[in-house]
């Protein structure tokens, strides 16, 4: 009985809502951005960055394809008990700009490989990779209680690699010419940081904000 209640209230509030957008949640926020959590209301927006050169070059997807329905899906199941998945959103307009992941999670060794990209060139440039890395990197150390974060970057991706080095990872090795786009061979650099190399930007500053975290 529970069940059947259930499924027409859902179905009411669905023929209600229409195909209008969820409602975008605060879950991470910094000073030009925010985080918050990833559903399958952008999947046009972000089907139309997974078919864009300029971005598919470097976040490999390039010889994928990605159909609307394709990335609805891949979407709706970004979050799962292996990894989480961000909607990246200008503080100022409230609208997506990006997407961030954290994946591979094993809760056993602490561990997971992230990855960021912001869709538009317009809004690169402007700090909000750097500082939605560092939420990102917040949620992974200080909320699921990471130990070792891992980002997988291309050799010819300078930015992405300007941005993971001012966040505080290093360089741990090199897949030689792992990357071939026509006669042009890159490395797959790997990169990693440790829970204590970084520093909380936000989650940190909200627990001292109550009186309980005066006391630990």
């Amino acid at each position: 009985m529970r069940c059947k209640s259930f499924t027409i209230n859902a179905f009411t509030l669905k023929k209600t809502l229409g195909e209008k957008k969820m409602k975008l949640l605060k879950k991470l926020v910094a000073d030009h951005c925010y985080l918050s959590p990833i559903d399958s209301s952008e999947s046009e927006l972000v089907a139309s960055w997974s078919n864009d050169i300029r971005v598919a070059l470097k976040t490999g997807d390039m010889s994928d394809m990605i159909t609307l329905e394709m990335q609805k899906s891949y979407l709706e199941g970004m979050t799962n008990r292996s990894g989480y998945g961000f909607y990246i959103v200008d503080i100022n307009t409230d609208n997506v700009i990006g997407v961030a992941r954290i994946m591979r999670v094993n809760q056993i060794h602490r561990n997971a490989v992230v990855g960021i990209f912001i869709g538009e060139t317009k809004n690169r440039s402007r700090g909000i990779g750097t500082e939605s890395l560092k939420l990102l990197l917040d949620f992974a150390f200080n909320i699921i209680n990471l130990r070792n974060v891992m980002a997988e970057v291309f050799s010819f991706n300078k930015a992405s690699i300007t941005i993971c080095k001012k966040v505080g990872f290093n360089e741990i090795g090199r897949r030689r010419s792992a990357i071939i786009y026509g006669k042009h061979e890159f490395d797959e650099i790997f990169m990693d940081i440790l829970s204590d190399e970084f520093e909380s930007i936000f989650i940190e500053k909200e627990l001292k904000k109550d009186s309980f975290a005066k006391k630990i």
